[in-house]
């Protein structure tokens, strides 16, 4: 940012008519008209960032007129929200203090901005011990007041809608935190358009030609789609018509991201996504009370007209979700023979689907927030556990935060009948921890249905349930590898430390009694190499494997210690010794990787430095993969493919550590396995076989291919010099004739 005295006049007329748009929006709404406090506040964001300019050249004070405009306009929040907003930035980024906007404006705008203040900048510090500990402050701050968070998302979304104007590693960083938390949260609190706008713009700036592929493909489509709307809408105009029912109806179609996560996930092309396109069906009831039974009695009108899939009903009207989304998903077979689905909603649900949280407010009695603050509070009061336990690593913490943020329900019975909504995909021994954690940590298994389950049974919906549990039963590492819950991965690594803890002090004791005994001391340099004897990492783990007695002191520590020359252990570590010059240099790079000096800049790989990189086996990535790379402590490089899952995270965690990448590779071979499906027939395999070695002259290093009831699917790994080794290998096997898909397979 750079500092003019003064704008433009053009750039003041833009500002004026920015806050004037504000003003007319927020009176079409209907909160309490308190037009004097919101310009007030504008005045003064107006005259603390004057002639302060974004990267992009305008204006500072049009990013908080702009968030403003989402608090206002697409999350529906009244005056409080939109004076918070055109502050937020006030106290970070000027001389301005909290207790300036207390005095000013008073506590509840003033705690608003405190508590946007102590998240700004994104989620995460620069640091990594910071990380965990910054996410928490945010997700506290949805305890205190839930309009930080909702301000705080608006943010993010003006910041992603102009992210043009960043550098590429920043976008990347950007568009990754985005992607792996705010949008989950944008989930989480019901604000369905701007989670699908966050995803998009995030896949738009990370994966730029995947992003115009499918828009283009889309416009293509557009014609066929509005044709195949027309036609299957019809009947269900005249249908509803004749019933007298008040309703709106348009086609949805599919997001770009979607359409993409859907292509990667079950290996399908474009073509084969078969639910681009959907139909919503938004009615006025005649009256509240009726307004559930009007959903199915539009529901049953159309399964008069097309066949319903009998797996695909979604009932979320009489269970919403947690988020509090309400609507009547059938998925319909069209007279063209393709599956249709069909969200049927109420007004009320409408606006609740579309504006999350904040809509719900419209609907109570007096329009009051204090009303509402009740709204998220069991996923809230799962959070607060989690922020209970301390200093949990951050990586694992935003796991398992975020296992639950995206999660479809799952409705789950007691003994006794009582309903219980739990994640999909939950196990027994994560219902044993929402009932108690005494149930969670003793339990041994559960009667699902009357029938015996082991922990690690994954839950139905319908299911009754009651957990078993005995005193003789004890919390083990594997538990986390059938927990699927945040409340049960937290309770479980909670129990875990406790042990580890414990463990540790004994540990400690054993250690210092063996050095009393031998009359030894210990230096840093010889801990360091007791360690590395016994494959730790560091002291701490070395004291843990002591007290669970999975190590035992002997003479490999004596000798260390003493430093004796003829003893095999002195010879052993001879070879992890180094000159004191070539430490010197690795602690340099480890400073100048940790400060960021070797992130900054792009990372050319070719065939000459291509060992001093690795390239993560997770994602495969070859020559023309959109890639990043990741410097780790030590400054050692790992490719990633940006599309990958696990960069994602590290995308959110770390990305003051990326590196933007180039290759420049022409000879090295990389491994890649494609995946293939068509019709079984004789000959088929043979022609594969002989376009991969034979036309292609490519090395194949597995093939697998399985036939069942005229259908055949399979993988083929080859190796390949680049990305358009692969398209060609693509193109000539979709020659075949009978092979009706071919995709590159994604780990």
């Amino acid at each position: 940012m750079s500092e003019d005295n003064l704008f433009s006049p053009d750039e003041e007329r833009l500002i004026d008519e920015a806050f004037q748009h504000l003003i007319e929006s927020y009176l079409q709404t209907k909160h309490r008209k308190k037009v004097e406090i919101i310009t007030k506040a504008f005045q003064f964001a107006r005259q603390a960032h004057r002639g302060v300019r974004r990267h992009s050249g305008e204006p500072y004070i049009m990013h908080p007129l702009a968030v403003a405009q989402i608090v206002c306009s697409e999350i529906g929040l009244g005056s409080t929200s939109i004076c918070s907003a055109l502050l937020h930035d006030v106290v970070e980024d000027t001389d301005y203090t909290t207790d300036d906007i207390k005095n000013v404006f008073g506590s509840k705008i003033a705690q608003i901005v405190d508590g946007l203040t102590k998240i700004a900048g994104g989620i995460f510090g620069d640091k990594a011990s910071a990380q965990a500990e910054n996410f928490k402050k945010l997700l506290l701050t949805m305890n205190d007041d839930i309009r930080v968070i909702l301000i705080k998302i608006a943010d993010r979304l003006h910041n992603m809608r102009t992210l043009q104007s960043m550098q590429p590693r920043k976008q990347y960083k950007i568009a990754g935190e985005t992607l792996y938390i705010y949008a989950p949260l944008a989930y989480r609190l019901g604000l369905n358009k701007i989670k699908t706008e966050l995803e998009d713009l995030s896949f738009k700036y990370e994966h730029p030609q995947e992003y115009e592929d499918i828009q283009q493909k889309l416009s293509f489509s557009r014609e066929e789609l509005n044709n195949i709307y027309d036609d299957f809408t019809s009947p269900i105009v005249e249908k509803l018509d004749e019933l007298g029912i008040k309703y709106n109806m348009y086609g949805r179609i599919k997001s770009p991201y979607s359409i993409w996560k859907k292509m990667n996930k079950n290996n399908l092309t474009f073509e084969e996504v078969y639910d681009i396109l959907a139909v919503r069906i938004v009615f006025d009831p005649q009256s509240p009370d009726k307004e559930q039974s009007e959903c199915f009695d539009i529901y049953l009108a159309l399964t008069k007209i097309y066949k319903s899939h009998p797996d695909r009903l979604r009932d979320w009207v009489s269970h919403p979700k947690a988020n509090g989304y309400q609507a009547l998903h059938v998925t319909l077979m069209s007279k063209s023979g393709q599956w249709v689905e069909v969200q049927i909603r109420s007004r009320r649900m409408d606006e609740i689907a579309e504006q999350g949280i904040a809509a719900h407010w419209k609907y109570k009695d007096g329009s009051s927030y204090e009303e509402d603050e009740s709204e998220l509070t069991h996923w809230l009061e799962t959070i607060k556990e989690i922020l209970e336990d301390p200093q949990p690593d951050s990586m694992d913490f935003l796991d398992t935060i975020k296992l639950n943020l995206y999660s479809s329900e799952i409705f789950i019975f007691t003994p006794k009948g009582e309903l219980r909504t739990m994640p999909q995909g939950s196990t027994v021994l994560d219902f044993a921890f929402t009932i108690h954690t005494y149930m969670g940590t003793n339990c041994i298994g559960a009667k699902v249905n009357h029938k015996l389950e082991a922990i690690n049974y994954e839950l139905k919906s319908g299911d009754q349930v009651e957990i078993l549990t005995s005193k003789s039963q004890k919390v083990s590492p594997e538990w986390l590898d059938f927990a699927t819950t945040a409340k049960a991965r937290g309770k479980i690594k909670q129990v875990l430390r406790k042990e580890e803890r414990a463990n540790q002090k004994f540990g400690e004791a054993i250690f210092h009694e063996f050095l009393e005994n031998e009359e030894l001391e210990v230096d840093s340099d010889k801990m360091e190499r007791i360690c590395h004897l016994h494959g730790m990492a560091s002291r701490d783990e070395l004291m843990i494997a002591l007290g669970q007695k999975k190590i035992i002191l002997g003479d490999a520590e004596r000798n260390i210690i003493k430093g004796e020359s003829d003893s095999w252990y002195k010879r052993f570590w001879s070879s992890f010794s180094s000159s004191s010059s070539s430490k010197e240099k690795e602690k340099k790079d480890q400073e100048d990787s940790q400060s960021g000096v070797d992130v900054k800049r792009t990372l050319i790989i070719n065939d000459m430095d291509m060992h001093k990189y690795t390239f993560a086996h997770c994602c495969n990535p070859v020559p023309g993969d959109a890639v990043l790379g990741f410097a780790d402590e030590k400054g050692h490089i790992t490719i990633h493919k940006r599309k990958c899952e696990v960069a994602n995270k590290l995308k959110a965690a770390k990305g003051n550590r990326i590196l933007t990448i180039e290759w420049q590779i022409e000879n090295s071979l990389f491994p890649v396995t494609i995946y293939m499906k068509g019709l079984d027939s004789i000959g088929t395999l043979g022609k594969i076989t002989e376009i991969i070695s034979k036309k292609m002259n490519v090395n194949m290093n597995k093939l697998v291919i399985e036939s069942k009831e005229g259908l055949f699917e399979g993988t083929i790994s080859v190796e390949v010099h680049s990305l358009k080794d692969v398209d060609k290998i693509q193109k000539e096997l979709k020659k075949i004739k009978n092979i009706t898909t071919v995709v590159r397979k994604e780990e």
